[in-house]
């Protein structure tokens, strides 16, 4: 399913390392984590449209450690439950007649696959000396969709990933179409992208 995707992070290293060079505390990894900002990436090749999102838990669910209490695993529960309807959440033009082919949501807080690009920090001591109090946990989904007028497909619309996640405050968007490649920034002022 990535398969559209892979060649992402490449073209987009440069822009990264000038977006990780304003944010020295990411602890030295191109991926940054800052609560209340998350990452899409979408690339449309033919019929295919295939969407990754990154995102702190914070942002999703309004924590980043484990749910033990009764409250949070049903916070839990309900937003992987949205994450797996991307279609509710993403706004895709009815013309296009996108269809949801694959999903993945991935979590620890999830209990699956690591999905928290070494942002898992232990408790207790780093190796610098700092204390480091909490850990941070991000929340990944990846979906495919198949279109069946893809050329309808010109605009993306994140008003309801805002009003069912109102802790993220912008998505930095990097968007592959038929017209290149760009780079927005989305805010719940300005939640439609166009292709």
């Amino acid at each position: 399913m990535r398969h559209l995707l892979l060649a992402l992070p490449f073209a987009l290293l440069p822009l990264a390392a000038a977006q990780a060079h304003d944010h020295d505390h990411d602890h030295g990894s191109l991926g940054k984590h800052e609560h209340g900002v998350a990452t899409l990436n979408v690339a449309l090749e033919g019929s295919t449209l295939e969407i990754e999102l990154e995102s702190p838990a914070m942002n999703i669910v309004g924590f980043e450690h484990a749910a033990t209490s009764d409250a949070d695993k049903k916070t839990l529960a309900a937003a992987r439950a949205l994450l797996e309807k991307p279609l509710a959440l993403f706004g895709l033009p009815s013309a296009a007649g996108c269809t949801l082919s694959e999903h993945e949501v991935r979590s620890p807080l999830f209990g699956n696959a690591k999905a928290d690009h070494d942002h898992g920090h232990d408790h207790g001591k780093h190796a610098d000396g700092d204390d480091h109090h909490h850990e941070h946990s991000d929340i990944d989904a990846d979906y495919s969709f198949t279109c069946k007028q893809p050329g309808e497909l010109k605009t993306l619309d994140l008003s309801a990933f805002y009003k069912q996640f109102p802790a993220t405050e912008k998505i930095n968007v990097q968007l592959i179409g038929p017209s290149g490649q760009q780079g927005v920034e989305s805010t719940p002022a300005n939640p439609r992208l166009t292709f």
